[in-house]
């Protein structure tokens, strides 16, 4: 049985930066991919970033590139997004997500095990 279990959210001024962790277990992964999607409330559901296991592909959100910097810990079985530069528009529930395929996809529907979430605010 897949697991993915966020940490890592909070609070924090425009500006700050924040690192989410995604703790994965019950499987070998390294023929996964990975990915962050975050939902806003009353917004449907949004590709943040995504990456290989192997860490050979990686894939951003246009509004995202250049602050956000998406990774795997293989020792630990985690991966990480390290949020900097924030926005109030960054707020959201930041989700992680697996794909049985070592493949990066935007589309949430190609992802097949998904974390219960963690809250992000980013205060003005």
């Amino acid at each position: 049985q897949v697991q993915l279990v966020e940490s890592g959210g909070g609070l924090v001024q425009t500006g700050g930066s924040l690192r989410l962790s995604c703790a994965a277990s019950g499987r070998t992964f390294s023929s996964y991919a990975m990915g962050w999607f975050r939902q806003a409330p009353g917004k449907e559901r949004e590709f943040v970033a995504a990456i290989s296991w192997s860490g050979a592909y990686r894939y951003y959100k246009d509004s995202v590139k250049g602050r956000f910097t998406i990774s795997t810990d293989n020792t630990k079985n985690t991966v990480y997004l390290q949020m900097n530069s924030l926005k109030p528009e960054d707020t959201a529930v930041y989700y992680c997500a697996a794909r049985v395929f070592d493949r990066v996809s935007p589309n949430p529907d190609d992802y097949n095990y998904w974390g219960q979430g963690t809250q992000v605010t980013v205060a003005s």
